[in-house]
């Protein structure tokens, strides 16, 4: 199982190093019904991963079987696909870096973030996490690595809690921490979002360059 958590931690990370979600997290959170849409859109995000984890968990299962001590060609194949998907992700996330002295362009979505409900909040996190096409293929890169490593079913779902936890842990511990000192962790957050906003597209670049290669590096390694 160990070996397994290795494997899909720096996948766990790629997901929770993402800034809009966060940027939409502490946006509720500094919106006047902050404990409300906030709780939601986080219940949302950890749902939406835990989804998408387990879907591609199961459809790993209906791979091929293969010798362990032989290549895994299919398992290569595909994650070949994948890093490719999130280099071109890459390239796309560095295209659309704002130009020096231009500011950032966000979703049109948050500028009416004060007027989101409980639901709204709920259903937001859940298509951010699971119908996101980076967070889609970095779940289907850790499906991939669970459903293949033979685990017991108490040992997947330990593995699936773990990842999930990771992933969603920088939208937990703001939305945690507000609800715990709301008053001292406005002018931070505030702060904290400027900055993310500013560097979204140069995080996301870098980030899902480096993923890729990884994906890539391990896809060729089955061969």
């Amino acid at each position: 199982m160990v070996p397994v958590i290795g494997e899909i931690l720096p996948l766990a990370v790629g997901i929770a190093i993402s800034p809009l979600p966060v940027i939409a997290a502490i946006l509720m959170l500094l919106s006047p019904k902050a404990r409300v849409t906030s709780v939601g859109f986080l219940l949302g995000w950890v749902v939406g991963i835990i989804v998408a984890v387990t879907v591609f968990t199961l459809l790993s299962s209906i791979l091929p079987e293969q010798d362990p001590e032989a290549s895994k060609p299919v398992q290569g194949i595909i994650q070949l696909l994948l890093g490719a998907g999130l280099l071109l992700l890459a390239i796309g996330q560095w295209r659309k870096r704002p130009k020096p002295g231009e500011d950032p362009a966000l979703p049109k979505w948050m500028q009416a973030i004060d007027k989101v409900t409980f639901i709204t909040a709920l259903g937001l996190g859940f298509l951010l996490s699971a119908l996101n096409p980076k967070n889609l293929i970095m779940a289907a890169g850790a499906g991939l690595d669970i459903g293949s490593a033979e685990l017991s079913t108490g040992a997947v779902v330990l593995v699936v809690a773990i990842f999930t936890v990771i992933a969603a842990s920088t939208v937990m511990v703001p939305v945690l921490g507000y609800l715990i000192a709301a008053e001292k962790l406005r002018r931070p957050l505030d702060s904290l979002r400027t900055w993310l906003a500013k560097e979204n597209a140069l995080i996301m670049a870098i980030l899902l360059l480096l993923i890729g290669v990884s994906m890539i590096g391990k896809g060729i390694g089955h061969f």
